[in-house]
């Protein structure tokens, strides 16, 4: 539920540049060959659902009642039953946990043939962590929760993830062992860590030396300082693949983004989705790439671009708006106060500033004039225009869609063109120029 977050959405469906808490802990599972995934839902788990409904290979299991750590792994007991198998147990409020990470834990678990393995880490300040508790000799002994510690086991520095590796057995048969005789009348899953050992099976704490990894999220403060973790994470990343950033702390690129060597990021860049960026580009400052195919040698300032394809050589901005559906061809010009929606723009046209291309097939070569508009809705319904090669369209002009500006044509500045013109042809739609003489002196204005 989250109750410190404040919000009416679950906890794990809080985002990080762009992605809910919850997907970085199954993507850190698919990357050490997790098969079968089981997310565990209670409080509004239709939008959990509704949130991973595109992700293959996700079970889930309602937990009615929220009745503690231990009880929500045994409502996946069916999942777990079957060939014997280690079982991954992961959190889904710590999204800094790495592939690399569950890797080590599991290469611990497989090599000293444990039962159960906790990933435990040091921290300076374990208040709200489970300690883990070790003999004189280092060895494991067990996990307590801190609301049930002595004072002589909250000072101590190793705590409990909460992520842990199971043998699959071992786990269902501890998992019918565990009771709720606690301060809060709940199943904890560290309990069954116990009953393993009890019955024979050898436990250990692997410990992680990087700690932000189990940072788990509890509310806005810890939101702000995972996202800042992962940013700078992503940020290095970059920066060792070969791209330049100006500023760690005002670019935010989400982890699916690829750039190529030799693109220089500017402050306030946000790079979002699945977008893909080549070589030798700048971006920003202060643009936002979303879910966009970016090739090499593009230039992108003040400006939006959404869903789009973007070729090799590309001016865009400042302050452009390129949206959904859209392909810009190679060398093609879009400048200030632009927007292009749903258009196909062929190689070296000009559209130089305060123009709106919606719904066209632009050819190559085409020359927009300042205050061009595709007039492409009806009211009811939107209509598509071509405007064929080395066309040339003159300030102020409304193309009525849907027309055709044949190839080499010409629009005289400040037409409405409601029919289709003919290549090489000049179109023109306005008035004739009238003056009225004396017209200031007749209406008493002076």
């Amino acid at each position: 539920m989250g109750t410190r977050m404040k919000s009416e959405k679950p906890k794990c469906l809080h985002e990080i540049l762009g992605y809910p808490m919850l997907h970085y802990i199954i993507e850190a599972s698919k990357k050490v060959g997790c098969e079968e995934i089981c997310v565990v839902i209670g409080h509004k788990g239709e939008m959990v659902m509704e949130a991973l409904q595109d992700t293959p290979g996700i079970t889930f299991v309602q937990q009615k009642e929220q009745l503690g750590t231990g009880h929500a792994v045994m409502q996946a007991s069916k999942f777990i039953e079957g060939e014997p198998s280690d079982v991954l147990v992961l959190c889904g409020d710590t999204p800094l946990v790495q592939g690399e990470v569950l890797e080590r834990l599991l290469q611990v678990h497989q090599m000293e043939k444990n039962a159960v393995t906790v990933l435990s880490t040091i921290v300076e300040n374990p208040t709200g962590y489970g300690r883990i508790v070790r003999d004189a000799g280092g060895n494991f002994l067990y996990s307590v929760e801190q609301r049930d510690a002595t004072e002589a086991q909250r000072k101590i520095q190793e705590v409990n993830s909460g992520m842990y590796c199971f043998q699959s057995e071992a786990l269902l048969e501890a998992l019918a062992k565990i009771d709720n005789q606690n301060s809060q009348g709940e199943y904890y899953l560290p309990d069954a860590v116990p009953k393993i050992m009890e019955a024979g099976g050898r436990a250990e704490a692997a410990i992680c030396e990087d700690s932000a990894v189990i940072l788990g999220v509890n509310d806005r403060m810890q939101l702000l300082e995972a996202t800042q973790i992962m940013q700078k994470r992503i940020n290095r990343r970059l920066m060792a693949e070969g791209v330049t950033l100006l500023s760690m702390e005002n670019t935010y690129v989400s982890p699916h983004v690829r750039i190529g060597r030799d693109t220089v990021l500017y402050p306030g860049t946000f790079l979002e989705g699945n977008t893909h960026i080549g070589e030798h580009c700048v971006i920003g400052p202060n643009s936002r790439i979303v879910d966009c195919t970016i090739g090499d040698h593009v230039t992108i300032q003040n400006s939006t671009l959404l869903d789009s394809t973007i070729q090799d050589f590309v001016n865009v901005g400042p302050f452009a708006y390129v949206r959904p559906g859209s392909v810009i061809g190679p060398s093609v010009k879009v400048g200030d106060f632009v927007e292009i929606k749903n258009s196909v723009i062929g190689e070296g046209t000009k559209i130089s500033h305060l123009t709106y291309v919606g719904d066209a097939d632009v050819g190559k070569n085409i020359n927009f004039g300042c205050g061009t508009v595709l007039v492409n809705y009806d009211g009811k319904e939107k209509h598509r225009s071509v405007i064929e090669d080395h066309a040339f369209i003159g300030c102020n002009t409304n193309l009525v869609s849907p027309v055709r500006v044949g190839e080499g044509a010409f629009i005289a500045a400040g037409s409405t063109i409601t029919s289709d013109v003919p290549p090489d042809a000049l179109g023109i739609a306005r008035a004739r120029q009238v003056n009225k003489e004396d017209w200031v002196q007749k209406r008493g204005k002076r």
